[in-house]
């Protein structure tokens, strides 16, 4: 999958050093994938949310941090990071259209 954008991640790691390693662990691990069908997220994933719009919201550190991605499915096998932020932020959100 190409996932856009690293930089967010970046970003939000500096602000919160505690989150960096589960984040680059998820970057690399989904970095390699090649998602077709929401199936195999939930198979790698299992507590992943799906919401409208191709909409998958991950736990992130243990569950201390909430990461909001669109995918686009096989042939494209792109993701695109909407929000990453704390459980607090993310109520204020609708992750839907973020």
């Amino acid at each position: 999958m190409r996932i856009l954008s690293r930089s967010t991640l970046a970003a939000f790691w500096k602000k919160h050093p505690d989150s960096e390693q589960a984040l680059r662990a998820w970057f690399a691990e989904v970095e390699k994938a090649a998602w077709t069908n929401p199936v195999q997220i939930r198979a790698r994933y299992a507590a992943a949310d799906f919401i409208a719009g191709d909409r998958v919201v991950f736990d992130i550190r243990g569950n201390h941090y909430r990461l909001a991605v669109a995918v686009k499915y096989g042939p494209l096998f792109i993701v695109f990071i909407r929000f990453i932020g704390t459980h607090a932020e993310y109520d204020k959100i609708d992750a839907a259209t973020v």
